[in-house]
């Protein structure tokens, strides 16, 4: 049986999703830093940056959950009955795209804090895309140990086994492993930035790439999955129409900058 709790420290459960989280922030940290410093700026920036951007994204993570949060027919909205539940994260419901949003009110508010340079703003979302889409991919296992983001139920005994499908032991059934099919399409979009990054001509485009491929995928895997927030319900899922418009809107500005095919400018150390 899969257990979401690691190990017990003085009595206080430590979770996988939490040290899988914890392990995802330090090596984008890392990653950030090493470009910041090969980009000619100064490394440190990205350690107060993350001060400010890891609360942001937690708390643009639990909104985003909580306004689109659409309880089952018949059932009472918990958020609307206990409002002060709506700080209970530990009890599950945090959303990407709401921590991403989070992330980019962040960026924009320590580049207005520190009145950097016009430009720097898209400096920073060029330098953390990596870095953020690598934190997709391992948190995505964090799923996996808390038994949550599956798709439908599998039904074929010969397509039950693992990673096309995962069995659910509160369900006591398998469902689509949607966690590992975003998770490794992560992991191929992180590689592909990675190696992007070090050739980026424009500037926008790294950032640009993210939410392209990112998009792309998710509104695909979303469409699978059993625990989606609906825009409209049983009709629109919220992550899905957002995937689609960030996929589109980032397919044309990719493609106006390749026209453009205007140098990009390091920025001066800071």
């Amino acid at each position: 049986m899969v257990s979401p709790i690691a190990f017990s420290l003085g009595g206080i459960n430590v979770h996988w999703y939490g040290i899988i989280i914890a392990a995802a922030i330090l090596i984008g940290v890392w990653l950030a830093m090493r470009e910041t410093k090969r980009r000619g700026m100064d490394p440190d920036m990205i350690i107060d940056l993350c001060l400010l951007a890891v609360p942001l994204a937690v708390i643009g993570a639990r909104l985003y959950y909580v306004i689109f949060f659409v309880p089952q027919p018949g059932q009472i909205n918990p958020f609307a009955a206990d409002p002060l539940s709506i700080l209970y994260i530990w009890d599950g419901g945090l959303a990407i795209y709401g921590a991403v949003i989070g992330g980019l009110i962040a960026v924009l508010i320590f580049c207005r804090w520190r009145k950097l340079r016009t430009g720097t703003f898209v400096d920073f979302l060029d330098i953390l895309a990596p870095s953020l889409i690598l934190g997709q991919a391992m948190g995505r296992w964090g799923n996996f140990f808390n038994q949550e983001a599956y798709g439908y139920m599998v039904t074929d005994p010969a397509m039950q086994w693992f990673p096309f499908a995962v069995f659910i032991q509160r369900e006591n059934a398998w469902h689509l492993a949607t966690f590992f099919y975003e998770s490794l399409w992560c992991f191929v979009v992180f590689g592909f930035l990675l190696w992007y990054q070090k050739r980026q001509r424009t500037r926008g485009n790294v950032i640009l790439w993210y939410f392209f491929l990112y998009g792309i995928e998710r509104a695909f895997v979303e469409g699978l999955r059993t625990d989606s927030l609906w825009l409209i319900p049983d009709a629109v899922r919220v992550s899905q129409a957002l995937s689609l418009v960030l996929a589109l809107a980032a397919g044309a500005l990719l493609w106006y900058n390749n026209r453009r095919k205007k140098p990009l400018e390091q920025a001066p150390p800071e």
